[in-house]
């Protein structure tokens, strides 16, 4: 039940980076945010199975919070740190008079 939770919110994070980028630069712009969101996950998730593998076993901590569940975790606070700072809106001359 957890994985599919964090499956939906990184589907509902691709949907809004999709809408949002294709509002203000275009349909191909959209596109390939959304492959390297693809991507960033896919790799992401190898790597992090990879650690989980070495820190607990396959049954987990529950039967709700597997190895596999652990690693999408893992997976999920890593991507929130990235694209907090990636789709971060650039800072502008008056905002930089306010600092």
């Amino acid at each position: 039940m957890i994985a599919a939770a964090i499956f939906f919110i990184h589907f509902l994070f691709a949907t809004i980076i999709f809408t949002k980028k294709w509002q203000d630069d275009g349909l191909s712009s959209a596109f390939l945010n959304v492959a390297l969101i693809l991507i960033l996950f896919a790799v992401g998730w190898t790597i992090t199975s990879l650690l989980a593998k070495f820190i607990m076993e396959p049954e987990g901590l529950d039967l709700y919070f597997d190895r596999d569940t652990f690693s999408l975790t893992l997976l999920t606070f890593g991507e929130s740190v990235f694209y907090k700072k990636y789709y971060k809106e650039p800072a502008t001359a008056s905002d930089k008079e306010k600092q």
